[in-house]
């Protein structure tokens, strides 16, 4: 029994090490390059970090791998993630979280409002016909109850039922999907401001 329970945590040691060794370069401007590989979900993102702030800003910008066709055509208006945060000290994205969602629909990249709130999800177009190559700023602050996206000056509002002061919880990275996992190489640059 020991031996087993020995052999376990080491198991989980050494996958924690390969999970904090999967790590996201970062470029001379202060872009953090985010790759999700082909057949994957989960982008190439360093052990989830704490946040505590009152609103979360950043730059992302996305290059042609942004381009994709799902194998089932109903799954192209699936929402991708971005970046964001969950909410209320809790890890549980699905919970109470907030985050800027993409996808490629109807031969453009738009840039979607995507949150949960006690479960609850709910999202919204933000902006379309993104540029690929172009620098965009995004933004999620919070205001009377409400959740405030800004990407590039459009702004979309999404119900907030979190009461907390501020946005305390851990970042969240690009991922792909819904129910298909990306069907090649995804690049997409983030940078914090």
């Amino acid at each position: 029994m020991l031996f087993k329970h020995f052999f376990f945590m080491m198991t989980v040691f050494f996958a924690i090490l390969f999970m904090a060794c999967k790590h996201a370069k970062v470029d001379e401007n202060g872009f953090t390059e985010y790759t999700i590989n082909k057949g994957d979900h989960y982008s190439n993102h360093l052990i989830t970090k704490a946040i505590n702030t009152d609103e979360f800003n950043f730059i992302a910008k996305f290059d042609s791998s942004a381009i994709y066709q799902n194998v089932d055509t109903l799954n192209q208006a699936d929402i991708n993630k971005l970046y964001g945060f969950t909410e209320d000290n809790l890890s549980n994205d699905h919970y109470n979280s907030a985050r800027i969602g993409w996808r490629w629909y109807h031969d453009e990249l738009q840039l979607l409002a995507y949150c949960y709130n006690e479960g609850q999800v709910s999202y919204g177009l933000i902006k379309g016909n993104i540029e690929l190559g172009k620098e965009i700023f995004c933004s999620i602050k919070k205001e009377n109850g409400k959740y405030v996206f800004n990407v590039d000056g459009s702004i979309f509002l999404l119900p907030r039922k979190s009461t907390s002061d501020k946005f305390a919880g851990f970042k969240l990275y690009p991922y792909f999907g819904g129910d298909e996992t990306a069907p090649h190489e995804i690049k997409i640059l983030i940078k914090d401001v």
